[in-house]
């Protein structure tokens, strides 16, 4: 019997940032005859039956930590393929040396451009590193496997858009100045087109990022539930994403499976943008031209091309097959 155990913080299809968490547990159910899945909380009936999930929650750090060495320690009893963290390094930590003296592999998914002295840790105890691509993982090392950013194909489908309407642009993610927001508006203004920002303030410095942004002219829209995102995306033209190099925002992903044109700066995302749909990150004018093209361009035929290839290389059921294929290696 082939096993998996899977490690997270939440299993919640309602979570602003963990929720597309869900479909890639669903679509590892199908590749193993069982998930364990250990995570400091759950929301019940959202997996598959043959989805296993222990809390490891606790108020302090400590305990959670107890608690999630204890649960790890039981299901490595079983003998499973392999121990999957899930962008959590210290948790791919405190792994290694209860799960790879057993003969199990740890393997730690993370695409971030932040590095931390855990983080180095991580990867120095982890038997490989699962990311998007090579740039989406801050610290050279010959551990790293490309597999695609795992987008659920089925919640984001085609959509065709009205090629008369006027231009709607919308750009999604907290208001982080590694977002890159500020080129957008003032690109949005130069262009004349409608744009929308959506994300969540978390930390003080987002809370001042989203001032700012708002005293230049810009809509800050409140962030809409993961289950509206294909929604807010089919009621739109255009996602632009200004995200700083080595952070490869999965709603660029989401976005173009919806046959939507994106723009993005970061050079990451060559394998689904052309060069006519990147831009050069603090160049508001440039970004302008674009958006200006895409005003009369096709948006529906290069739509298309943009899913064919997510389809191709950041499909879920791509990512879960080659999860597969590095266990079994």
């Amino acid at each position: 019997m082939s096993s998996l155990v899977f490690v997270t913080q939440q299993v919640d299809p309602e979570h602003p940032v963990l929720a597309a968490t869900v479909p890639k547990i669903r679509a590892l159910a199908h590749r193993f005859d069982e998930v364990a899945v250990l995570a400091a909380s759950a929301v019940p009936g959202v997996l598959p039956p043959n989805c296993r999930v222990v809390e490891y929650g606790a108020r302090s750090r400590f305990d959670r930590g107890r608690l999630y060495a204890t649960a790890l320690e039981r299901e490595l009893r079983r003998k499973p393929a392999a121990v999957l963290v899930h962008m959590t390094p210290l948790l791919a930590v405190l792994a290694a040396p209860l799960a790879r003296p057993r003969g199990v592999p740890v393997l730690l998914w993370f695409t971030h451009w932040k590095t931390s002295r855990t983080l180095v840790l991580a990867e120095r105890v982890s038997t490989a590193v699962l990311t998007v691509e090579r740039r989406s993982f801050p610290l050279a090392s010959g551990k790293v496997v490309a597999i695609g950013h795992g987008i659920d194909l089925t919640r984001f489908t085609c959509k065709r858009r009205d090629p008369a309407a006027r231009l709607r642009v919308v750009a999604l993610g907290r208001t982080s100045p590694a977002k890159g927001y500020e080129t957008v508006v003032r690109a949005a203004a130069l262009a004349d087109v409608d744009l929308e920002l959506r994300g969540p303030s978390f930390t003080e410095e987002e809370r001042a990022e989203r001032a700012r942004l708002e005293a230049l002219g810009a809509r800050v829209e409140a962030p809409v539930p993961y289950d509206d995102v294909p929604a807010l995306l089919f009621g739109k033209d255009v996602l632009v994403n200004n995200m700083r190099e080595g952070a490869l925002d999965k709603v660029v992903y989401e976005a173009a499976a919806t046959c939507m044109p994106v723009l993005a700066s970061n050079s990451g995302f060559d394998d689904v943008l052309p060069a006519e749909l990147r831009f050069r990150r603090e160049d508001a004018g440039e970004l302008a031209e674009k958006l200006a093209h895409l005003r009369v361009a096709d948006r529906n035929s290069i739509g298309i091309e943009l899913r064919a290839a997510v389809e191709e290389r950041h499909s879920v059921e791509h990512w879960a097959d080659e999860v597969l294929r590095v266990v079994r290696r």
